[in-house]
């Protein structure tokens, strides 16, 4: 008897709980994506010692990351249709533990960001699919729930990540950390051939007809390579190149955006449906993705660094003490995700940004001779808004959103969130190599200073700064009261 491949056929042979089967098919691999995302940061330290970088090079290890990540997003609803879920999942899976294990055996920083954008686009496309999921598979009123629940499980591995790759970082060296992915990339791969199914979003059979709007693609890509390059050329003082750089990617965004609005007047399919942004909640979710992204994956890349380099923590030591946090986080996920099926979405996201934002200006209140318990409780109060943001903004974003825009809309939200990421996180650096030299001090050092956790704090006041203005189009995340609510898929 062959395997059930098709949705109809898996959900005959699995019945009601098949879906809860899905989600945990998907959860594994964004686990996988995620954890090579975030794990790497406790490494650029001893990274940068072994190919002799300065912060603006290392830095590039999670920048290529995410510029690849970004990119790489808004073309999953087209894979999807063409190839269905499983030969997606099954073929980025592979393509992830390819990337992990090039940057293992790399001996050289170039074949390391090979490694880097290889797991990047990847990572890209799995994202945007567990949303897809759950607004497809369950029931609005179950909404909430599953996305607590995967959420719990996925943010696991940004808890658990910094841990074990601190420890593998002081025991075996910087190269380990590569090699984590793997398993967790073939226990997805194995239940990705059991519960993901063959057909497209929606059940529908897979389209050969619609070709990828690869122009748009490239001017996407042009567009948030030229930003990030010229962000770290900013950072490296080459005033002109930076300027030149981030003008042209202004002009490709806008060409971007005059390219997506000419394919929908001659009726052929976008990357980005700008069709998605009449929807209030949408446009306003696609602003909070943007503004959290820059503070999150800013904040990411920056704590390992201000925990080593500022307070002289080990690699091991400055994960084990995110540990805590990431299992609250966790524990909140599961929590709000259920209070984001009775509660406005808006509310729980306006409250998430908030105490993200008084972590990071309580930040300022930490020196040298303070208590790493007030760190710890520090972590574990912005862990806690994470809960509430990343529990609620998808589904504040996509619900009122027709079914047949849900592909587009979990694609473009996670890229809106994803380019903020790219940009926090070179952001971060630049501001942070800028206040260190107005200190007169530098991350070259071998001992702290006072100057240098001024530097780091007045980072973490401007990431403050930036949740504050998320709060205000949160707050408009509101459905218009005035336009009919779609029923859900």
């Amino acid at each position: 008897m062959s395997r059930p491949a098709t949705l109809a056929e898996l959900q005959a042979r699995y019945g009601p709980r098949y879906r809860w089967l899905l989600l945990l098919s998907v959860m594994v691999g964004t686990m996988a994506s995620i954890m090579s995302s975030t794990i790497v940061n406790v490494a650029v330290p001893d990274m940068a010692h072994t190919f002799v970088l300065g912060q603006e090079r290392a830095q590039w290890v999670s920048s290529g990351f995410m510029a690849a990540m970004t990119v790489s997003m808004l073309t999953t609803p087209w894979l999807l249709a063409r190839y269905g879920y499983r030969r997606t999942y099954v073929g980025c899976m592979l393509l992830l533990m390819s990337g992990g294990l090039l940057g293992g055996l790399a001996g050289s920083f170039a074949l390391v960001l090979l490694a880097r954008v290889t797991e990047g686009l990847a990572a890209g496309v799995v994202q945007p699919i567990p949303a897809i999921i759950i607004m497809r598979a369950f029931a609005p009123n179950e909404q909430g729930r599953a996305s607590g629940i995967f959420g719990m499980g996925v943010v696991l591995a940004p808890a658990l990540g910094p841990s074990i790759g601190g420890v593998l970082v002081d025991m075996f060296g910087w190269r380990s950390i590569f090699f984590l992915v793997v398993p967790l990339c073939l226990l997805s791969i194995w239940l990705a051939r059991r519960y993901v199914p063959v057909s497209a979003p929606g059940g529908g059979a897979i389209s050969r007809d619609g070709a990828l709007d690869w122009r748009g693609l490239l001017l996407a890509a042009l567009g948030t390579l030229c930003l990030l390059t010229g962000m770290v050329e900013l950072h490296g003082g080459a005033v002109v190149t930076s300027t030149l750089l981030l003008a042209v990617s202004a002009l490709a965004l806008l060409g971007f955006l005059a390219w997506q609005r000419r394919l929908i007047r001659q009726g052929r399919e976008p990357l980005m449906n700008l069709a998605l942004f009449a929807s209030r909640p949408f446009a306003m979710g696609s602003v909070v993705a943007f503004i959290y992204g820059t503070a999150f994956f800013g904040s990411t890349y920056l704590l390992p660094v201000y925990m080593q380099l500022a307070l002289g923590l080990s690699a091991s030591y400055a994960g084990t003490l995110l540990l805590p946090a990431g299992l609250v986080l966790a524990l909140t996920m599961a929590l709000v995700g259920r209070l984001a099926d009775r509660q406005p979405t808006y509310r729980l996201v306006t409250l998430g940004l908030a105490l993200l934002a008084a972590s990071f200006a309580l930040m300022v209140t930490v020196d040298l001779g303070s208590s790493l318990t007030w760190l710890l409780l520090l972590a574990i109060l912005g862990r806690i808004g994470l809960g509430f943001i990343l529990s609620s903004l998808n589904l504040g974003a996509l619900r009122p959103l027709p079914p047949a825009l849900l592909s587009q809309g979990a694609s473009s939200v996670s890229f809106m969130r994803m380019l903020g990421g790219a940009t926090g996180v070179s952001l971060c650096g630049i501001v942070l190599e800028w206040r260190l030299a107005s200190h007169g001090d530098s991350l070259t050092g071998a001992a702290s200073s006072p100057d240098r956790l001024a530097a780091f704090n007045e980072v973490f006041f401007m990431l403050a700064a930036l949740c504050m203005l998320a709060m205000v189009a949160a707050w408009r995340l509101r459905p218009d009261p005035a336009k009919p609510q779609p029923a859900a898929p």
